[in-house]
């Protein structure tokens, strides 16, 4: 990106680090809402990015799961966002300790930039209002104040937290007199009559050294662990791994609590620019914007005398009669049903799903890997039928394994196989056997996708009897 006089010093930081939980079944931890098209053709993510055209900053960091490491690098890539540095959780601390990777990294290079917190998950409708709020958080930043967005509520809403704002800071903001927890209807209402509430964003501008001063003097094990994690970080292809141990024992708090309910620096920007969290099913209908009845629909969807409805149908035909306030979310392996009232507890059923150590939670049918993906087709008593496309050029990992054989069959495009000793091609409507043990690769020497479908037959098909013995994608 071309980096302007005005904001050359600002450095975005994307946190791309969330499960996305209360949008299941759509949203799941493997493939959660930032990596999704969920508000328009591009992912949040994407759209993310694309919202700093024009700011004249820096290359985004991300901040990301070591587990979508290759979906926030390849979505990037897809839209022309080069130079991103992802930085690499081994897992959640919360906002605090990622915050201060993302500023410790910036100083390890040299820099001590104004750093713009965003997150991979939030929608804004309109960006041009969103780059002149920055502009004015910038400016407060620059005086050395720790900068979040308000967000000029629209509604009495309790799902979020509210900001109250204090002595005005000319035309940039105010001080933030304090921050208060999501209200009761009620007292929502009030705020928002009283006009000088905020919903609170979980956006921020502030200098690199100033935010970590601050994390210093209330949090000093996050800053402690959160240097030893990059100083024993690991390059790994594009990414960078910092060290799981040191990370580990950061304190899992967020940055409201870590700093900024607890500086005396904290400053707000409003900001009306038609954003959303897209924390919620009935928040997502908000953003996508409902028909005459009040239903929000996508995919093959038929309604019959329903109002207020959500619905989302994908890859099957939802229809409904005499519906009033549901959302229903069908999926290819799973369908929620709920009142649009209790869509904030869908939650419940992800954590049920995770203690009855099921896997509708983690994977959609279709699983991404950063050779493409495969779908499960069937499942019996020691088989499982895939549907595998691999992109072109790319290749899985030389493995093999313990328990099963495969049989592949190409139904499109031209597979280069590793079969044992033997290195062979094999073409539409041809197939190739891959006896237990046997080490074997599978790669697409084409310009199209290949599709392959590959039957397993054995006395155990999970996933981790894999056994790779060598990885262009740095899986060994």
């Amino acid at each position: 990106m071309e980096r302007m006089d005005r904001q050359s010093e600002l450095q975005p930081v994307i946190l791309a680090g969330g499960s996305g939980t209360r949008l299941w079944p759509v949203s799941r931890s493997h493939y959660p809402k930032q990596f999704l098209p969920l508000t328009g053709e591009q992912t949040l993510l994407q759209q993310t990015a694309h919202r700093l055209e024009g700011l004249g900053c820096f290359a985004p960091l991300v901040l990301a799961n070591v587990e979508h490491r290759f979906l926030a690098a390849e979505q990037l890539r897809a839209i022309g966002v080069e130079h991103a540095r992802i930085l690499l959780e081994p897992e959640g601390r919360n906002t605090a300790p990622a915050i201060a990777l993302a500023a410790l990294q910036a100083q390890a290079e040299g820099r001590d930039p104004l750093l713009l917190v965003l997150a991979a998950d939030h929608h804004i409708g309109d960006p041009d209002a969103f780059r002149e709020a920055v502009a004015r958080a910038v400016a407060l930043a620059e005086a050395g104040y720790l900068v979040t967005f308000g967000i000029v509520p629209t509604a009495a809403e309790t799902g979020y937290g509210y900001i109250q704002q204090g002595e005005p800071l000319g035309s940039s903001g105010a001080r933030v007199a304090r921050f208060v927890e999501k209200p009761d209807v009620a007292t929502a209402q009030a705020y928002v009559d009283g006009g000088d509430y905020l919903w609170n964003s979980g956006m921020f501008v502030f200098r690199a050294s100033q935010y970590l001063k601050e994390l210093e003097h209330f949090e000093p094990a996050i800053v402690a662990a959160c240097r030893g994690a990059l100083e024993s970080a690991c390059e790994d292809l594009d990414f960078l791994r910092v060290d799981p141990e040191a990370f580990a024992a950061a304190p899992n708090i967020s940055v409201d609590y870590a700093v900024m309910e607890r500086t005396e620096r904290a400053a707000v920007t409003p900001l009306s620019a038609g954003w959303s969290d897209i924390g919620s099913w009935s928040a997502l209908a908000n953003v996508r914007g409902m028909d005459g009845e009040g239903n929000t629909l996508r995919g093959d969807c038929l309604l019959e005398d329903s109002e207020g409805c959500v619905v989302d149908a994908d890859g099957l035909l939802v229809a409904g009669i005499g519906l009033r306030n549901l959302a229903v979310i069908a999926t290819r392996d799973a369908v929620l049903v709920a009142d649009r009232d209790r869509v904030q507890d869908v939650k419940r059923i992800v954590d049920r799903l995770r203690v009855a150590n099921r896997t509708e939670h983690m994977n959609h049918p279709a699983v991404y890997r950063p050779w493409g993906c495969y779908e499960s087709i069937d499942t019996g008593a020691r088989y499982q039928v895939k549907r595998i496309t691999v992109k072109p050029g790319a290749r899985l990992s030389l493995q093999m394994h313990h328990h099963r054989a495969e049989h592949w069959v190409v139904v499109r495009g031209t597979a280069r196989v590793t079969n044992g000793e033997q290195n062979y091609l094999v073409t539409e409507n041809e197939s190739t056997f891959i006896p237990i043990g046997q080490v074997h690769c599978l790669e697409n020497p084409g310009t199209l996708p290949l599709e392959l479908i590959e039957v397993q037959s054995g006395s155990y098909l999970g996933e981790d009897d894999i056994v790779r013995l060598e990885d262009v994608y740095g899986r060994t």
